[in-house]
């Protein structure tokens, strides 16, 4: 399984979300670029990093910052947060993200991340964000009345590159993260489903790779001090 590391950013800083909500942040670092480098150097080969501010605004919001940090660290970026349009997705295909990462826009406009998905084969990531089974929308402050399943199914069929399925009730948590609810995502789509939310301890990364999920995401465990990345990437890599 692969574990990829994250970087949220709100105003400037790294931080995490509790369930997505932006009434309860925790700071973790105020340089992301920094922590970046530092996930790089300690073997990370690709990273996950999301605008907070562009996904709740709706349009890119610490451009600079990530735009930095796609050129400053020598591994694979997957870039998120506030990707409505054709231009902003190529903007960061420019800049030299591998991949862009769309939420809402998979629901909001559908034809714009059909085409993408068969423009840039294997480089968009649907970020399918759960609440009770139904997908959020806006920074996950709205429900969208699609269920995740058949979100993911739809866009499974327009051969985007993987899915990241959280389960918003866990994000943040440290609790656990929905590994049966994951592992069926997988079974039912050829996608590369990615797990995101609850991780909190080396078992849960263990849980996940046993179950058949083929990658997961990370970020408070790491930033709380839970395990470090090397002792994440080697539970994650074990039996193969």
């Amino acid at each position: 399984m692969e574990l990829i590391p994250a970087i949220d950013i709100l105003d400037g800083k790294v931080v995490r979300l509790h369930q997505g909500r932006y009434d309860d942040v925790t700071v973790y670092a105020d340089d992301p670029v920094a922590e970046a480098k530092r996930f790089h150097d300690q073997g990370a080969r690709r990273l996950h990093v999301v605008d907070l501010d562009g996904a709740r605004r709706g349009g890119p919001s610490q451009a600079s910052i990530v735009e930095r940090i796609v050129r400053s660290v020598p591994m694979a970026v997957q870039v998120g947060g506030g990707i409505r349009d054709r231009a902003t997705a190529d903007r960061w295909f420019d800049v030299g993200a591998e991949r862009v990462v769309l939420g809402t826009a998979a629901v909001r406009s559908t034809e714009f991340v059909e085409r993408l998905c068969a423009d840039h084969a294997g480089r968009v990531v649907v970020a399918i964000d759960a609440r009770g089974g139904e997908v959020a929308v806006e920074g996950w402050q709205q429900g969208s009345g699609v269920l995740a399943e058949v979100l993911a199914g739809r866009v499974d069929a327009w051969g985007a590159g993987a899915i990241l399925f959280t389960d918003i009730e866990r994000d943040g948590t440290r609790l656990g993260p929905a590994v049966d609810a994951t592992a069926a995502l997988q079974r039912a789509v050829g996608a590369t489903v990615i797990a995101s939310g609850g991780i909190g301890t080396l078992d849960h990364l263990r849980a996940l790779r046993d179950a058949g999920v083929r990658a997961a995401v990370c970020g408070r465990a790491l930033y709380a001090g839970a395990f470090t990345l090397p002792e994440a990437l080697a539970a994650s890599a074990e039996g193969g």
